[in-house]
Parts: C-alpha cells; structure tokens; sequence
C-alpha cells in the first residue's frame, strides 16, 4: 500500500536522521565535505562561459606584448581591472630585468655567390592585428645572443645536438672556428648554440626546416595552420638549464636596488652570435654547402642536396648588436582571503607576455585562468569563502626566461615555503586530450579530476579519452598495458614554463595542465599566433578551453576546501622506485656498452671507414664504469612504499576527515604540503646549484625535457663515474626526508 505523501517524506527524514545518528562523527563529517564540494562544483561550472575566453583573447591579441612594451603594460593594467572588479585584492608587482632587443641584424653569404638574408617575416593582411603587428612587433631574433661581427666557414649540423656532433666527428669534420646552421627541433633551442660553442664554433644559425613544422605537414598559413616560407621561431636562448631568470640576479629577485652581475659575469647569456631565419632565407645557404651528402636522417624537405660544408666553399657573415635594456615585468597577484586557514595558500598561474601577440602562446591558458577567477568571484559576491587562501598570478616575462615567475618566487622565497599548499600552471593548450604533468603526490588528486569531466567532443571522461589517444601514440607492445589502466598517471616536469621556480628550487608541489594532440600547426613564436590563427584551426568555439577552466577550477577547489589536504604518496613512491630501477639499469648499460666497445677497439674490429658516412670508432679505450653501490637508493625508495602503504592505511582507518577543531590537523596539513621540499637540497645539482630537486629537473642538453633523479642521471649518461656515488647519496637522502614526512603526516591522523 502506498503511504500519503507527507506522512511519507515525515518517515524517510526521520530514517536519514536516524541513520546519521548512529553514524560515526567523522564518517558525517566526511559525507558533510563530500556534500559542500558536490555543490560548489556544480555551482562553480554552471556560472563558465566560454563567450568570455573568446572575448577577452581578442582585446589582449590586438596589438603585440612582449615583455617591456606598451602592449604588455596595458594588458596588465586590463587584468589587473578585472581582478579588482571581480573582488580580489590584486596589485601590480614590478621587477626589472635584462632584456635585450635588436639593434641591427645582418646575415649574408659572402661565396660562392652573394646572398644577403632578408630577416623580415610576412604578415597575413588578413589577419585582423596585421597593421599593429607590422608597427609593433619584434623582428625575428633569438634574446640573449652575444653581440658579434664574425666570418666563417658554414657547417650545417641536422639539429645541432651531441650526438650530431658525435656523427661530424666520425666524418673528420670539426666546427671549431666556423659558423654552424641547425634546424629547429630534436630539443629546445638554446641547446643548439651551446653545443656549438662547446665544440669551438663562432656562431649559430638556426632555421626552420618545412619538413618540421612547414608545408610537408600541412598548408601553410593562411590557407592551413602551418609555417609558410618566411615564417620565423623567435625565443631566448639563455642557458636556461642552468638557472632561468634574469641573467644578472641569480638567486634573489630584480628589484630596483639589487645588486646585478655584469653582463660578462652572466653564466647564462649566450656565449656567441645566435640568429633564426625562415627557410626561404635558410635555401640559399644550405644549396650552396659543399662537402658529404648528409646522413638520410638530416634531411629536410627543401628541394636540394642536402650537404654539411665545412670545406671552405661556403662563407658567411653574421652581424647582431643589442639593446641590453633593463625593462619592467608586470606581475599581477591577485588575493582572495581564505576564512578557516588564511595562511595556507592554494596559487594558480599563467603568464601574459609573448613574442609577438600570442594567441595560443600564452593567451589559450591565461583567458582560462580569468574565468576561473571570474566565477569564484561571482561565488564570493553571493557569500562564499575559500575555507584557505587563492592567489591568481598573471606573470610577465615568462618568453625570455621565466624571468617574472623566477624573480617572484626567489624573492618570496621564505614565505612560499611556509605557505605555498601547492601551484596549478597553464600555458599554451588547444583541442585534443588532457596531459597534466607535476608532482605525483598529487597524482590521486588530479586522476580524481580527470574521471569528473567530460571532454566536449565525445562526451567520455578525460581519462578515457587520454587512456585512448595514450594507446595509439605507444608502440603495439604496450598498448594493452596502457588500456589496463584504472587512473590517470601524470608524467614528470621538465621546465619551459611558470612552474619550474615554484617546483624546483623551492619545492612547492605542481601542476602544469594542457589540452593537446588535436591541433597541429606552425605558429609557435611567429607572428602570426593570432587570434585569427586560433580561433579557425585550435579551440572554434573555445570548448577546450573552457573544459581546461573547468580541470583546474576543480582542482583549486578541492585543494582548498578540504579540511585535510587531498594528498597521497602510493604513486610517488612506486613512480620514485622505477625512476631508481631506471638509473640502476643505466649503470649497467654504461658497463655492457664500455666492454663491448674495447672488445672492438682491441679486437682491430674497426678501422677508419673508407666510406666516410659508416661508422667509425676511434682507437680508443672507454673507461668502464665500477660497480655502484645502489643499496642507499633502494632503501630509501623501501622507506617511501612502506611510510605511503601507512599512510593510506590509517587514512582509510579513520574513514573521515579530522574535524577543524582537532589539535593536529594544521599540524597535518602544514607536514603534507612541505613534504615536497624535502626533496630538495640546497646545494643543488652539480654545475647548476639553482636547481635543487632531487627527482625532477630539465635535462642539461635537454633545455625543456625533464630528467628524472638527475644528479645520478646525468652523471651516469656523461661518464662522470667520480659523481655518481656522491649522486646516490644525495638522492637517497632526500627520499629518506621524504619518506619521513609521510611517517610523521601518519603520525598526526
């Protein structure tokens, strides 16, 4: 029989507040938290317009914004308005960097003809920023080049990376004195001319092979998405593996007052001329190359012969001088008080300078920032309040070298490691899957995310549509393997954006969120990254970019709503213990590859090639590396397992969250989010003491790529068998700090 309805709904509140009542506290504090996020994420992705991307991407791409220029300064007074209007407390915050521009470029070939390379790059008339680009925007130019008036032999060099140098030194041909001509790819950029000057050479041109990113892969813009002819990569080439940030300050931030190196003292800036040219400018110096036919693998899809020089036949000159101005960056920090733990600071990030106007680069991450920080707005105007503090960064600077994130943070270096929960970075991002990258204690965290939303193409979660698209990039091994997977894996942090002074030199947990893989094309560090450019071929409608809005609006929510930090250490410490199997294995190669090779020098097995594109091995012995002792690291990464199992045992024990008033809980979460800068060391890495994490790190000739525990790595992969063991020990220690935080955050449930 069916009950009245009112006498129905009196009996099923009496049942649910019976059940409650006989609840444990902490398992209807839990359902209570659980409650209040549901509905703030719905709220918070109910209120996300993507009509507000769209609009605010075309007033900041209207006119160029690189660092030190009119544009820039108006964009951040933009965003600082906004951020004002939207109820933030939000100041602009200066520091004054090195940032040079050009004064005069030239580049001709002097023989076997006369050549003089145009520099110019051709602007769409059709794109709508056309006549502000063509008044204000920099020319094609590499920042921190050495000034320089050279002559000299051309060498092409493929992607002027060591190996390629290993391949010319095979052939007989040095560079040593002569200008070499690489193309772009294979690493970052600033790679290609200190590899050259570590082998002797003048200078360094570099070019953009069509092959790469050109009409091979598709139309060149404006008809399709890719480079046309005269198209031109700008960017820096600092040594931004050493230290990113201004050249002259290393360590603390550009103020006004700071002391400053001189440019010679700078162990970052360029120690020879660098310029990048399109391939229409690249063509006649590269046909006019005499010598060896290049190796197949260094041929691109210019219509010519593709040889490496280094006979006397072709000459270049090169004549670069610069500005070497000190600029204002213009970091806009806005604050957002939080009402329980004030002092607990949850901070999200991307920057708002480019190379020329930047519509993907940066400007696809920065409007998704602003609509985050828009609807929290609109959320805080109807009466909510973060329970811990938000700070939203809009950072200038970030194109020549992460100078505006690095100086705030090295000058905030003491607060942030009191108070900096964790940083959520954006950057470039078009249609395609979602890739996060970061610290994997906060792996659990941002798999969480990833099965909450949907992609707006298909409808699945992102982690479905990752996992799929994960599979058909891998070889057919491994695909079966990756479509096993129950969560998201995040992969580790290089550099190459706003995280690295955050996550590497103070130890502040991180992630760098994206969507890619869908959108391919040529625009990158050209002028015509547009608006135009954007909205045709990356995000119509700007669906991905209000899914990436809706990725890490969540992902500031949940770290800032809950009373105990959603950290989880299970996928560090297993990530941590392939990372050690990984090195351990690189040792024993090292070893097998060392003998194998004296067994053929001493066997007469090889002798110089009578055809100079075969091998040749010189007739030479390797030093084989000894026997490590890896015991230090597998116990330590031992301690990881265990303190992680621990500390999900008792978590799950609890079944709840601490209340606000328990007495350990700020004590807890205070251990959960300094855990990371345990894994720091400040004496840094070898050669490069900025760097002081222990597990993650930009490879030294990889500029961007990461390199995981990079001071055994690294050590092992050069040869420097003296380092290793100090390397191991270094590591393990703070893995052991590590592991120990874990214990202690177990300790405090």
């Amino acid at each position: 029989m069916l009950l009245p309805p009112r006498k129905f709904f009196i009996l099923l509140s009496v049942f649910i507040m019976t059940t409650l009542f006989f609840l444990p506290p902490s398992q209807i504090s839990l359902r209570a938290e659980s409650a209040h996020l549901e509905k703030l994420e719905r709220q918070f992705v109910s209120k996300l317009n993507p009509a507000n991307l769209e609009s605010w991407m075309k007033v900041m791409t209207a006119r160029p914004h690189h660092v030190g220029s009119p544009g820039a300064k108006d964009n951040s007074l933009r965003i600082l308005e906004l951020f004002r209007a939207w109820g933030y407390q939000a100041e602009v915050e200066i520091f004054h960097v090195l940032f040079p521009t050009p004064i005069s470029r030239k580049l001709e070939l002097t023989s076997p003809i006369h050549f003089k390379a145009t520099l110019e790059e051709m602007v769409a008339t059709s794109d709508s920023a056309a006549e502000k680009i063509k008044a204000e925007g920099l020319p094609p130019y590499n920042a921190y080049s050495a000034d320089g008036e050279i002559e000299g032999d051309l060498v092409y060099v493929n992607q002027g990376l060591p190996r390629d140098y290993e391949v010319l030194s095979r052939m007989g041909i040095s560079v040593k004195g002569k200008i070499v001509i690489a193309r772009y790819g294979g690493s970052w950029r600033g790679i290609k001319p200190k590899v050259a000057a570590e082998h002797g050479a003048i200078g360094c041109i570099i070019y953009n092979d069509p092959l790469d990113d050109g009409y091979a892969q598709g139309d060149p813009y404006p008809k399709g998405a890719f480079k046309h002819s005269s198209a031109v990569q700008r960017g820096s080439v600092v040594d931004l593996p050493r230290r990113p940030g201004d050249p002259l300050t290393p360590g603390y931030g550009s103020t006004k007052k700071a002391q400053l190196l001189s440019l010679e003292e700078s162990d970052t800036i360029m120690k020879i001329p660098v310029l990048p040219i399109s391939s229409s400018d690249a063509l006649p110096f590269l046909e006019n190359l005499g010598g060896r036919v290049a190796p197949s693998t260094w041929r691109g899809a210019l219509p010519i012969t593709y040889r490496l020089g280094g006979i006397g036949l072709a000459s270049v000159k090169m004549r670069l001088k610069f500005s070497w101005d000190r600029v204002p960056t213009y970091n806009i920090i806005a604050r957002m008080e939080g009402t329980d733990w004030p002092d607990q600071w949850v901070i999200r990030g991307n920057h708002h300078d480019a190379w020329v106007v930047g519509a993907k680069d940066p400007m696809s991450g920065l409007v998704a920032l602003l609509e985050e920080a828009r609807v929290f707005g609109e959320l805080h105007k109807q009466g909510w309040r973060p329970r811990r503090t938000l700070i939203f960064a809009a950072w200038d600077g970030e194109e020549p070298g992460l100078l505006g994130s690095t100086e705030w943070v090295e000058h905030h270096s003491a607060t942030l490691r009191e108070k900096a929960v964790a940083y959520i970075n954006t950057d470039g991002s078009t249609r395609g899957f979602l890739r996060i990258r970061g610290s994997h204690s906060l792996q659990r965290l941002a798999a969480g995310v990833a099965e909450d939303v949907n992609d707006p193409l298909t409808g699945e979660n992102l982690f479905e549509r990752h996992k799929s698209w994960s599979a058909i990039q891998s070889v057919s091994s491994e695909r079966r393997n990756i479509l096993k997977q129950k969560t998201l894996a995040i992969d580790a942090l290089g550099s190459g954006s706003d995280y690295t002074a955050f996550l590497q030199h103070v130890g502040i947990p991180s992630l760098d969120v994206r969507f890619t893989g869908e959108a391919q094309g040529g625009e990158y560090h050209t002028m015509f990254d547009s608006f135009d450019h954007y909205s045709r071929h990356y995000d119509p409608g700007f669906k991905y970019g209000i899914t990436l809005a809706n990725v890490c609006g969540r992902l500031i929510l949940r770290l800032s709503e809950g009373h105990v930090l959603p950290f989880d250490f299970e996928a560090a410490a297993t990530t941590f213990s392939n990372y050690a199997e990984q090195v351990i294995q690189l040792a024993e190669k090292s070893r097998e590859d060392a003998g194998i090779f004296n067994q053929l020098v001493n066997g007469h097995h090889f002798q110089r090639a009578a055809n100079p594109t075969e091998p040749y091995i010189p007739p030479e012995l390797k030093k084989i590396a000894p026997h490590f002792n890896f015991a230090p690291l597998r116990n330590a990464v031992a301690r990881l397992k265990s303190a992680a199992t621990s500390y999900k045992e008792k978590k799950s024990r609890v079944k709840g969250v601490l209340e606000k008033t328990h007495p350990n809980l700020e004590k807890l979460n205070s251990t959960l989010f300094r855990a990371e800068q345990f894994l720091t060391n400040s004496q840094g890495l070898p050669r490069r003491p900025w760097f002081r994490h222990q597990i993650y790190a930009p490879g030294f000739y990889t500029g961007y790529g990461v390199k995981t525990l990079p001071g055994i790595r690294e050590a092992i992969e050069e040869n420097n068998w003296d380092e290793v063991p100090e390397q191991i020990l270094l590591t393990s220690a703070a893995i052991e700090r590590f592991a120990a935080a874990v214990e202690k955050a177990t300790g405090l449930w």
